[in-house]
């Protein structure tokens, strides 16, 4: 026990104690079979909890599911994002498996669509708003109605500093990632105080998703940033992890920068 400078008595936990963790909780993680969103699924696993893992190709999403190592708090339900069925059928699914559902992330993401966007193909960039931040606020409303509008909850979006500042090379990603911390705040505003809702906001993270972003010359990417290096997938699952503990518990409404300093940098 400690005192603040008003004489009042506040607690203050170890790191890493019981506050940073998902013991009994289920979470339902969105693109979840390789990259930012396999990382976050095995940071919430490493927590306790136990977690539904999505994506497109069943393939591979059962052997991300193998590679957890946890095959009773682990599972795999195949689906598209973009589809309404296939994200009710996630989210019930995840119920009838593990009883719950406590914890989104929404880290579904495409990006089909590079340059101007007077040059841009409507149907793509259509198709990036649908998947990147109508399927998010779907998966939400699905969990919202199968468990966390009775219970309560915590939701993670994973937006970009793409939506924070122009790029002019993914306009149109960009716009879209700005609508979702856009959306963020007002289901914030809507959805407390029982559910929580947060988006990260990542600079360029070695993924297969990133790659045309910095594969000819990764080196020369990196000096741009004050850290001088990119993201790895585990930074941005460590960041999510916490926000969805009760650690995080005063935090809502926000987009939290993991950039590397880029930003900063102007």
């Amino acid at each position: 026990m400690s005192v603040t400078a008003g004489g009042e008595p506040t607690t203050a936990p170890s790191p890493g104690g019981p506050r940073d963790r998902l013991d009994g909780k289920v979470a339902l993680v969105t693109g979840a079979s390789r990259g930012i969103g396999l990382a976050i699924a095995a940071d919430l696993l490493a927590r306790g909890a136990s977690v539904t893992i999505t994506a497109r190709k069943p393939d591979v999403l059962h052997t991300a599911a193998e590679g957890l190592g946890a095959p009773d708090r682990v599972l795999a339900h195949p689906g598209n994002a973009g589809d309404a069925e296939a994200r009710a059928a996630a989210v019930a699914g995840t119920v009838e498996r593990f009883g719950r559902l406590d914890v989104l992330v929404n880290n579904t993401g495409v990006n089909p669509v590079y340059g101007p966007l007077m040059q841009a193909d409507l149907g793509a960039v259509s198709k990036i708003f649908d998947v990147n931040v109508v399927a998010a606020l779907g998966f939400l409303q699905q969990a919202h109605a199968a468990w966390m509008g009775e219970h309560g909850g915590s939701v993670v979006n994973i937006a970009s500093v793409a939506g924070l500042r122009s790029t002019r090379a993914i306009a149109a990603y960009g716009a879209s990632k700005a609508a979702l911390i856009r959306l963020t705040e007002e289901l914030a505003a809507e959805l407390g105080p029982r559910i929580r809702v947060n988006a990260v906001a990542p600079a360029i993270v070695r993924t297969r998703f990133a790659e045309a972003l910095y594969t000819a010359d990764e080196q020369g990417v990196a000096d741009g940033y004050p850290l001088k290096r990119l993201g790895d997938p585990a930074d941005v699952a460590a960041l999510v992890g916490f926000l969805c503990t009760d650690a995080a518990s005063w935090i809502t409404g926000e987009t939290v920068r993991i950039d590397g300093g880029t930003l900063a940098a102007g």
